[in-house]
């Protein structure tokens, strides 16, 4: 059977557009942010059990960071799991935002089995490097108390961050 040249053109016509990015695709989505386009940063809370973590998009449009922040404490191995459990994703940060988080390094400060160490590293992105913070800069003094440490995923406020480990 022979297929009519007239038929057929139609066929890979629609083949083509379907080939064709439209809006809304993969390449209209924000790329992932800069290193240098953001600013990681961390503090003590009012709570002695909390650090709050923010990531804030310096650049003019918005970009991605992950949804969940990579905390490392000093030496120690593996990271603050992430409340509620998940994958890494994107998280969306709009130009000239700041997104929060909550870090609970300890439940209870006079833990006899706490380990201690002297910084903690923060990172927006785990491929990226982020920032070390000495325990002093986090103005909880000369060691940070870490006993089982969870972390919030990112956050539009820091009060949501804080609700997400309550």
């Amino acid at each position: 059977m022979r297929i009519r040249p007239v038929l057929a053109l139609p066929a890979v016509a629609a083949a083509l557009l379907l080939a064709v990015p439209q809006s809304g695709s993969a390449a209209a989505r924000p790329a992932r942010c800069a290193e240098k386009a953001v600013t990681v940063h961390a503090h003590r809370s009012a709570d002695p059990t909390l650090l709050h973590l923010g990531v804030t998009n310096r650049s003019t449009r918005a970009c991605t960071v992950d949804r969940i922040p990579t905390v490392v404490f000093g030496d120690l191995d593996g990271a603050a799991l992430p409340v509620p459990a998940g994958w890494s994703g994107p998280y969306l940060l709009d130009a000239g935002r700041t997104a929060y988080a909550a870090l609970r390094t300890i439940a209870d400060p006079a833990d006899p089995e706490a380990r201690r160490v002297e910084a903690i590293s923060v990172s927006a992105d785990p491929a990226r490097f982020g920032r070390t913070f000495t325990a002093r800069e986090l103005g909880v003094g000369r060691v940070v108390l870490v006993w089982e440490p969870v972390t919030s995923w990112w956050k539009s406020s820091q009060a949501a961050a804080d609700r997400a480990l309550r």
